[in-house]
């Protein structure tokens, strides 16, 4: 009886030292599918993002030698003519003074903001008003505030101090040899071609090159890399352009 249970006991041992072979070389050796296709998006979004820089790095080093930049003029304030001599209305229809919406007193020039406000061109931003300084031919591709764009730098918090969400996510990546911070671009096909402003930098983006932020990777991705004339704005009221850092 004895001897039984001794030889049962060892065969209990032995199946056991078995299964937990088997059980831990499968744990080790061959990896859940889960997590071996996560690898393979990673190496394989790593891989796209290369190709995607070394294109627009080629692109914006041509551009840098070209350097297709295009000062505007801004348009003089108009000034009232008159090319025929002036009608008299008659005594029973008195006339009515039109009324002006940006005027100088008697004697007074007019201000800075006064003349852009007549500029047709003029827009606001930080509630200030802006005009289109010149046109730059840029390279211009995107990026996402996660792991996948900005990998360890993936804390939401642009070169500014600025979180991503600031202009509800809206903002630009630039040289800032080239584009200092706080500067004013429109770029078409993004964000409708408003304002918006370069809050970031990044090691890649160098010369004629722009980074646009998008919510997510997939919005990023489809922008792809585009040759664009972006406008640059300055502003028109006379008074030195903020300093991003201290605007929180």
């Amino acid at each position: 009886m004895e001897t039984l249970i001794f030889g049962l006991l060892c065969l209990g041992s032995a199946a056991s030292a078995i299964w937990t072979k088997e059980w831990t070389s499968a744990r080790t050796d061959a990896p859940p599918p889960a997590l071996a296709d996560v690898r393979y998006l990673s190496i394989r979004v790593s891989a796209e993002r290369a190709e995607r820089d070394a294109l627009a790095e080629r692109l914006a080093q041509e551009l840098d030698e070209a350097g297709e930049v295009e000062t505007l003029t801004p348009t003089p304030a108009p000034t009232p003519t008159s090319t025929s001599a002036p009608v008299t209305p008659p005594a029973s229809k008195p006339s009515t003074p039109t009324p002006t919406t940006v005027s100088a007193a008697p004697g007074r020039a007019m201000t800075a903001t006064e003349r852009a406000l007549l500029d047709p061109r003029t827009r606001f931003f930080n509630g200030r008003p802006i005009r289109p300084a010149r046109t730059m031919t840029m390279i211009v591709t995107a990026y996402s505030p996660d792991e996948r764009s900005c990998g360890d730098s993936a804390d939401g918090i642009t070169a500014t101090l600025h979180h991503v969400e600031t202009n509800a996510f809206r903002l630009v990546a630039a040289d800032t040899r080239l584009l200092p911070f706080g500067s004013m671009i429109s770029v078409p096909g993004y964000d409708a071609g408003r304002v918006v402003p370069v809050l970031d930098r990044g090691g890649a983006i160098k010369g004629h090159r722009l980074d646009v932020l998008f919510p997510t990777h997939e919005q990023a991705r489809a922008w792809g890399v585009r040759k664009l004339r972006v406008t640059v704005w300055e502003y028109a009221d006379g008074k030195p352009m903020d300093d991003p850092r201290r605007l929180r």
